[in-house]
Order: structure tokens, then C-alpha cells, then sequence
């Protein structure tokens, strides 16, 4: 199973979540998810998430080194922001591992996974909203 989380940078709550089966690229399950982002708003992603840019003008992507092209000083800080960013969407994900529904192998119904993922997120942003 593969899970995609879209986190609030702000309040740190989980907004949206997204499933597929199987082995699933990162890219593929945003397009196949149908979420959309309103155009004002900013995107932070990993570097799963090379083409979003055609998709979202206003999102932010890690720039990759390749053998010809090394990192410059100024490629290196900016990437560091980008991470910095993400942290909120880190630790949502490390909130939901505690209920070891992704940290762990899921033994239950496949069909239900969606759902009980669903109620952890649940739990996790009313804790946050205490």
C-alpha cells in the first residue's frame, strides 16, 4: 500500500490522504489522487515530486545534483529551506507511525486500511487542535 499524506504547514494537521496498491510512484499517486491545491497556495515536496511544477506554478522541489552538474553553495541552502519546510509534514507522518499503521506491516483487510488510516489521522489532528 502506498499512502500519500498533504500536511498544513501552519497547524501541522493532516488536510488530505491518498491510496494505491501496489507499487506506485510518487508523481503518478498526486496526478491519480485528484487533489488539487489552490493556485495562491505553496507547494513543499520531496524530490519524488519532479514534474509538479507543470501542474502547480507555485511549488518548491529540492534541486538534484547529477555527475556533470554538482550542487552549488546557493542550490545547497535552498534545498536546506525546502527540508526545513517539509519538518511539519515529517512529523505528521511520525505522529501516525506511533499507531504503527505504516510503520509496520498491515495484517488487516486491505479494504479497510483506507478507513482506519483515515481514524488515525482523525486522532492525530484532534490531539493537535487540544
Amino acid at each position: 500500500m502506498k499512502t500519500q499524506v498533504v500536511v498544513c504547514r501552519r497547524s501541522r494537521k493532516i488536510i488530505c490522504t491518498a491510496f494505491a496498491n501496489g507499487k506506485r510512484h510518487d508523481f503518478r499517486l498526486f496526478r491519480e489522487s485528484g487533489v488539487r491545491i489552490a493556485p495562491g497556495v505553496g507547494l513543499m515536496a520531496d524530490t519524488g515530486y519532479q514534474g509538479i511544477a507543470k501542474i502547480h506554478a507555485n511549488s518548491e522541489l529540492p534541486r538534484k545534483r547529477s555527475k556533470r552538474d554538482p550542487l552549488t553553495e546557493e542550490d545547497r541552502r535552498r534545498n536546506r529551506a525546502i527540508s526545513s519546510g517539509r519538518v511539519a509534514n515529517e512529523h505528521a507522518i511520525g505522529f501516525v507511525k506511533r499507531f504503527r499503521i505504516v510503520s509496520e506491516k498491515y495484517r488487516g483487510r486491505r479494504r479497510r486500511f483506507r478507513l482506519r488510516f483515515n481514524l488515525v489521522a482523525g486522532i492525530c489532528n484532534y490531539d493537535l487542535s487540544c
